[in-house]
């Protein structure tokens, strides 16, 4: 069978989703989750979810940024980030402040 199709070969990093410019990323993306959210199988996360989220993204900037800049130890706002999640409590009456 002699046919006009010829085999072309492409490096593994030319094939792909991340290949690919960030704007056709976004892109495909967003149609992706328009369509999620048409169908209902969209995840919505809850504001606890989204604190956690936030909260982690936040220690692993703060990482990055000292294993950049060389700082062995820990800095008073990296503490503060490590701490940021424990409820505060009244010394008083033992509440918790939200």
């Amino acid at each position: 069978m002699s046919g006009n199709w010829q085999e072309v070969s492409v490096a593994k990093e030319d094939r792909g989703f991340a290949s690919m410019d960030r704007a056709k990323q976004r892109e495909i993306a967003s149609k992706g989750g328009k369509a999620a959210h048409q169908k209902g199988t969209a995840h919505e996360w809850t504001s606890e979810e989204a604190r956690e989220a936030g909260r982690k993204g936040g220690m692993a900037s703060h990482r990055r940024r000292t294993e950049l800049t060389g700082n062995q130890g820990t800095s008073e706002s990296a503490q503060n980030l490590e701490s940021s999640d424990m409820s505060r409590r009244d010394d008083d009456s033992g509440e918790q402040i939200r």
